[in-house]
């Protein structure tokens, strides 16, 4: 679609909606009521509510401290969900490999050779029935323990969701839980050949598995002894490895911790499995469901839809599929199409990089929402880092004009810098315009990760993880969240002044998305137009347009940390048509903080907004109606 003809369909839609408008103040009070946007907040589960402030290297639970399921008490949960947040992303749930002695409950021990961190990474799933021992009280009780907080998280009136990791298992895959019926990953392969369609894995015959030679002075749990760290692990044949190495010594680089799992791909890449037919990407997820259904699929497909059916029974609301792309599409229409037969309103996010894929996962793999990362994030990081010009977003956002509203928006994730880490900005507020643009661009969910909210650097050394991320391999303390655990009591009392409006910017901009309607509904960038026409306005600000019915959004940012940029904001002639306005004065209301109330000035069908912006300022202006 020409950028004329989707500029025109955005002001033929908002004519549409605004001659379509209710008048009646009830129902206007009625959409201010409802939830306007998805806000989700990772969470990782084993660090959020761990108090211990060691931080030693390497350090084992006793010295460094976990958080546990009970940590998320009635009180965090009433101040992430009064933080302005729907679904909370419990990250680190399924039981993954780790170096902790759990023999006592069945559990066998870990590999450290092949297990990186001490914590172990929640990528490396052992058991997809059951949960991680760490993060219960009683371990014997540790499934209880999480059907506790899910009802717990309901009670406070968000949704739940974890990880699902198709793409990989752990090295040392043992199901202890399996439900009746249910045969482990593998368990059945014929090993003798590297691929066949019901095997789980991909195998390389005659040659042994051997340890990745180590990189830059590596050792496992940074040398301590330990009885099976002896560069030694036994697997026979070999298993192709989780990143697709086919290397019976995988890369130090390589996810060596991990096996791929087979979906009927061949090792030459050809699919071995029924394709859907030419124009299923136009069907629902019922007529997807009702193809699977006489179908023969591989043994992993079968193995993945029993492991998610199982914790949509549990009362988990959804899943964050790990390196989704790297599953074939056709699989997801199989499982999305057969969990929402379950559960019509399962939240299904899938981590994706390849821009060109997107519209095939949505519409041929059923996913609900996929990461905005190569566009939006990468561009705006950039931006916050001085690299970058705000001329590129409108491209962007062009560019996913049909899929906006599948799109996740997400300044910090696991995987991810932290804003405040040297290697990023250095400083968490120089993040607060791209959060504002992050947050009400489109209709697509906003993400927080924890910690976000008070600028936490991720500047601790764990051991495995590294400076800049948030370990997610190890024992860890969280300095600047704990200020906000403030020893359990969750009410930011050790947090510092600075810290304390950090959060109150985002409670005040997750609350906002959450109740504006015109979060539902058109979007029309004015940034071209005021780059063109308006003096003083640069490529260090950005401006678009919201609205729907009973509600109009002028959001203007300045990304300079160091400059205050003042000018008169043009607001397009067929703008100003699409909004039935005529020439005169209208007053606009600052819904951010409420400290620069503004004027709409019209004059002869043309519309200008005195706009004066300081360092990082951001303005929501709704006009009066």
């Amino acid at each position: 679609m020409s950028k004329y003809k989707l500029q025109f369909c955005c002001y033929a839609l908002g004519i549409l909606m605004f001659s379509t408008a209710c008048s009646s103040s009830e129902t206007n009070d009625q959409e201010m009521e409802k939830e306007h946007k998805i806000v989700v907040y990772q969470v990782f589960t084993r660090l959020f509510g761990n108090t211990n402030t060691t931080n030693k290297p390497w350090g084992t639970i006793e010295e460094n401290g976990v958080g546990k399921f009970n940590d998320f008490t009635g009180k965090a949960l009433q101040e992430i969900r009064d933080l302005g947040v729907t679904h909370i992303w419990y990250t680190g749930v399924p039981h993954h490999a780790v170096i902790r002695d759990y023999t006592a409950y069945g559990i066998s021990n870990d590999d450290p050779d092949v297990v990186k961190g001490r914590a172990g990474s929640p990528y490396a799933v052992k058991d997809y029935y059951q949960v991680n021992p760490d993060l219960a009280v009683d371990p014997a009780k540790r499934m209880e323990e999480f059907e506790t907080l899910i009802n717990r998280t309901h009670q406070h009136g968000m949704k739940v969701i974890i990880d699902i990791v198709p793409n990989h298992v752990a090295r040392k895959y043992e199901g202890l839980n399996n439900p009746s019926g249910v045969r482990d990953f593998g368990a059945d392969d014929d090993t003798s050949l590297e691929y066949h369609r019901e095997n789980n894995f991909y195998y390389i015959p005659g040659q042994a598995f051997k340890v990745p030679a180590a990189l830059d002075g590596y050792k496992p749990l940074g040398g301590e002894n330990h009885p099976l760290a002896d560069g030694k692990f036994d697997e026979n044949p070999a298993k192709w490895t989780g990143n697709g190495s086919r290397d019976p010594q995988p890369h130090f680089y390589d996810w060596y911790e991990t096996v791929k799992v087979n979906y009927g791909v061949k090792p030459d890449g050809s699919k071995d499995f029924p394709e859907l037919p030419e124009g299923f990407d136009k069907k629902d997820y019922k007529a997807h469901f009702e193809f699977w259904k006489d179908k023969e699929v591989p043994s992993s497909w079968k193995k993945f839809r029993d492991i998610a059916l199982f914790w949509i029974e549990k009362g988990v609301d959804g899943f964050r599929y790990d390196m989704a792309e790297m599953v074939p599409v056709e699989f997801w229409s199989y499982m999305n199409s057969a969990i929402k037969m379950k559960n019509p309103e399962a939240f299904l996010l899938a981590e994706i990089y390849n821009p060109k894929a997107y519209r095939d996962y949505i519409h041929l793999g059923k996913m609900d929402y996929l990461y905005d990362k190569v566009e939006l994030y990468d561009t705006l990081k950039n931006i916050i880092q001085g690299k970058g010009s705000t001329d590129n977003i409108s491209p962007i956002q062009a560019g996913l004009a049909d899929i906006g509203k599948h799109m996740l928006h997400f300044l910090e994730n696991h995987d991810e810098q932290r804003i405040a880490s040297p290697e990023f900005a250095g400083k968490a507020e120089k993040a607060k315009p791209a959060a504002v643009i992050s947050a009400t661009i489109d209709q697509g969910p906003m993400m927080m990760y924890f910690g976000q909210e008070v600028g936490e650097p991720g500047a601790e050394d764990a051991g495995f993880g590294k400076p800049s991320r948030t370990s997610i391999f190890d024992y860890i303390g969280v300095p600047h969240h704990q200020r906000w655990v403030n020893e359990g009591k969750f009410d930011g009392g050790q947090l510092s002044e600075e810290e304390k409006g950090l959060r109150d910017f985002y409670k005040r901009l997750l609350n906002l998305i959450g109740k504006s309607p015109a979060m539902g509904g058109a979007y029309q960038e004015i940034h071209s137009h005021n780059r063109q026409h308006t003096d003083w306005y640069n490529d260090k600000v950005f401006s678009f347009v919201r609205w729907t019915d009973g509600q109009r959004l002028v959001v203007v940012s300045n990304f300079d940390a160091d400059n205050t940029f003042g000018f008169d904001l043009e607001v397009p002639a067929e703008l100003i048509l699409a909004w039935n306005l005529v020439d005169g004065r209208y007053a606009l209301e600052e819904k951010l903080y409420g400290k620069a109330n503004a004027t709409l000035h019209v004059s002869e069908g043309k519309g200008s907004i005195r706009v004066d912006l300081m360092p990082l300022e951001s303005w929501i202006l709704e006009l009066s109606l």
